[in-house]
């Protein structure tokens, strides 16, 4: 069975807007199988460093990932998109097993298959030290927040 997952291509800024959003609830889950299911099962990405092919090694790095960047919350931005891709700017805050705080600035670009699911995912990230008070962002985008554009710094 193929699963589809509108708004499908070709995007109008509605549907990139929707896609981004959807992105973002998503992964504030911390939910590695849920998000996975958003990818075509072999799905390429680059992550920082690391490069991942396929939903099963998705499901792995987002477990590794989430066990490791404990309390992450995520915003994303829409920054541009095409018929199929979509380009987002996005910022997160965690804290380390040894309780440091963190910022992750970040650009990610996507690109989407025929029946919505992302083919194609390439993220390049930074890593900022923040103090616990300087966290601005809290668990998952209250829905009246939506679309709301968040402070570089």
């Amino acid at each position: 069975m193929v699963r589809v997952r509108p708004p499908l291509p070709p995007f109008t800024e509605a549907d990139a807007r929707a896609k981004v959003q959807a992105a973002e609830d998503a992964w504030n889950t911390r939910d590695p199988e849920r998000v996975a299911l958003a990818y075509t099962p072999d799905s390429v990405w680059r992550n920082r460093d690391r490069f991942v092919t396929g939903r099963p090694a998705i499901v792995a790095f987002l477990t590794e990932k989430w066990a490791r960047e404990q309390d992450y919350a995520l915003r994303k931005e829409l920054w541009s998109y095409t018929a199929d891709r979509i380009a987002v700017r996005f910022q997160y805050e965690w804290h380390d097993g040894a309780g440091a705080f963190w910022r992750s600035y970040g650009n990610e670009l996507w690109e989407f298959a025929d029946n919505g699911l992302m083919r194609r995912r390439e993220a390049s990230i930074n890593d900022v030290p923040i103090t616990e008070a300087d966290r601005r962002i809290h668990g998952p985008r209250p829905v009246e927040e939506h679309g709301v554009g968040f402070p570089l710094a």
